[in-house]
Parts: C-alpha cells; structure tokens; sequence
C-alpha cells in the first residue's frame, strides 16, 4: 500500500511540461517588454550624449535581482541570466565594439565574455598598445586590458600605455585564473608533449613535474593559438582556460592544476572619456614628485588627513628620462567627486604631474 500511495504522489510530466511552456511563454513576452524600455532608454541616452556602459547601474540593477530572490535559483545563476539579458539591452541600444587581447580564447576573451556577455561586439587585437590605440584614437567604444595578477604583480607595460595614452577607467573585473589540461587524448598517460603560453606552462610547474615530468613543453603565444595547434594533434595537450575544450572539442584530461589555486587576474575595462555615473568608489591615478625629501610621503599625507586609503601604490620607470619614476595608486574614493575637489587640487601642487585614469565602481573578487 505504501508503494502505491508513493507513486500517487509522484507529478504527472505531461502537466509539469505544460507549466513550464506556459511559464517560459511569459518570460519571453516580459523579456520583450523589457527589451522596448531599454530602447527608450537608449534613445535618452543618443540624445542627452550619455554613454550605453553603465558599469555601476548595471552592478545595481544585478544586486537588487540577487538580493529580492527567494530561491530556489542560485545567487550565481540568476547574475549569469541577467548578465546577458543586460548584454543584449547594450547591443539593442547601440551595438559598441569592444577590443581585446585576442585571439578567441584567451583569458581576456573570457573575461570579456563573462563581464560584457555574449551580445557584446567582440574585436581581438594582438597586443595591449593596439587595444589602447584603438580606444583613444580608432573609434573602440571599450577595452579589456589585465592590468594585474594577484601572483605575479602589475603588467608594467599596461602602466606606461595609461601614460602614453588618454584614455579611462571605465570598471574592473576580478577573474579567477584556474588552468586545465585539455586535448584530444583520452587520458593524461597518452600526452607527449604540452603546448601553453609561458605563463600558465610556470604556474602549473610543480603539477607537471609531478604527473608528467618527462613531457616536453613548447611555449606559444597565446592558450588560444595552443589550443588551435593542440586541436590538430592526438597525443598533444594545451593548458589553458576550461572552455576551450569546448570551443574545440576536446576533452578536459586535468582540472584546477595551477600550483597556487588563489590566481585572480584583475581587469579594467578602459573607454576614450571618464566615467560620468553618479556614484563611483574607486580612482585611479598616476602622478610624479620633485625629485626632493619628503615628496611623496607630503602626497601621501594629505591623502591620509582626509582618511583616504590608498589600496595600491607602485612605481614605474619613466620611459624616456632615466632614475625618474610614475606613481601608480589605487585610492578607495572617488576622487573626482566635489567632495574632494580642494584634496585633488592640493595633490597637484604637490606634483609635477598628476593624471586621475578614472573614477568608478569597486567589484569584491568573485569566491
């Protein structure tokens, strides 16, 4: 009897599927409603000259979805969905080109891919001064440039593009950095030789010694352009990014093999203008001191006296005048508010030059 009282219990599927088709029937006719206001609210944008990336509404719009569900559907599934919902009110509103370090399938490509999402107008470039190019001078609306890496520091080259070229912050991205091994082979005994780009081939090192210790590694320019070779070949094997086995039909033989499993890669998305959201928590800036005691510690002051903390501080040889240095610094402000408009003018007069990169919304790193 208690079997039949359980399967009495158990739904009818034909009902449930009917549900859903009736749900999904809704979705998509609210969907389409929501895609006509983001019209609208493009066209205020195409009058009034304001930008269509609002990094700060969207990360608002994202919180209070998050914060007002009551489940079952996951906190990370529901940011997912409404990533690419936001995605495609950008492209409906003005398709913008984005230009990043390619080729497809790099960890840039998929950082862009995770914050911009699918909708976004993806144009690779080959290296950081053609992204920087291309955005102060070519027409790019936005940039994805890695400016550091949580194990191996600031990429100093970016650094000296911000000096180089007048172009902002406009947001950052945090990105987890995890490698997989990846090829056609069927398990990690058939490998004969490993093809990466230098970096993940040295963070995977102790992992490689470990599993396949007598394996050659040939060194790439880019996981992506791996991933192509390694896609030809049936005893090969790329480290790189889980969704190129995916993009090229392979199998994942490894996973999570980098040596140190707490790698994030800080992005900052880069535009031609600042930011002009009302609400912003972070700015950026470069500047130089008198080559003279005291010069910047008196930088430093006037920043600690208003009780802003300085996040990041790092120096860069200036190129082109030797044992003179750049100060790169993160502040937890936005500086460019009125609030602090008497600190920024006395952090000038302070400095031979200052150069504030941008003001714009804080993104914790994703766990």
């Amino acid at each position: 009897m208690a079997d039949k009282k359980d399967q009495n219990d158990i739904p009818d599927l034909g009902e449930l599927r009917d549900s859903i088709d009736e749900l999904d029937k809704r979705i998509v006719d609210l969907l389409n409603k929501r895609a006509e206001v983001s019209l609208s609210v493009g066209r205020y944008k195409a009058a009034k000259g304001e930008a269509i990336y609002k990094p700060f509404r969207e990360q608002e719009v994202m919180d209070k979805i998050a914060n007002s569900s009551p489940g079952p559907l996951p906190d990370k599934h529901l940011r997912t969905i409404y990533r690419e919902i936001m995605s495609s009110s950008r492209h409906l509103q003005r398709p913008e080109r984005v230009v990043y370090l390619g080729p497809e399938g790099t960890f840039s490509y998929f950082a862009a891919i995770e914050h911009m999402g699918s909708s976004a107008s993806l144009t690779p470039k080959s290296n950081f001064e053609e992204i920087f190019r291309a955005v102060a001078e070519e027409g790019a609306e936005l940039g994805v440039i890695p400016l550091e890496n949580s194990i191996e520091g600031t990429v100093g080259q970016v650094v000296d593009l911000f000096m180089k070229y007048k172009v902002y912050i406009q947001a950052e991205v945090f990105s987890r950095i995890s490698h997989c091994l990846i090829s056609r082979a069927d398990k990690v005994d058939d490998v004969e030789v490993i093809y990466s780009h230098p970096q993940p081939l040295g963070q995977c090192r102790e992992w490689l010694h470990s599993h396949l210790r007598d394996v050659p590694t040939i060194p790439m320019e880019s996981t992506a352009e791996a991933a192509e070779v390694v896609a030809n070949k049936k005893a090969a094997a790329v480290i790189g990014h889980r969704k190129l086995a995916d993009m090229h039909g392979m199998n994942v033989l490894a996973e999570s093999i980098e040596d140190l499993p707490d790698n994030w890669t800080r992005f900052v998305i880069i535009g031609a203008s600042p930011s002009q959201e009302d609400r912003r928590d972070k700015t950026s800036i470069l500047f130089t001191t008198p080559n003279r005691p005291g010069a910047l510690a008196r930088v430093l002051t006037t920043l600690a006296h208003q009780g802003i903390n300085v996040t990041k501080l790092e120096s860069r040889p200036f190129r082109g005048e030797k044992w003179k240095y750049v100060f790169f610094a993160d502040l937890a402000c936005d500086l460019g508010g009125g609030r602090y408009e008497d600190v920024l003018e006395d952090i000038r007069h302070q400095c031979l030059t200052l150069r504030v990169l941008g003001t714009y919304p804080t993104q914790e790193e994703l766990q």
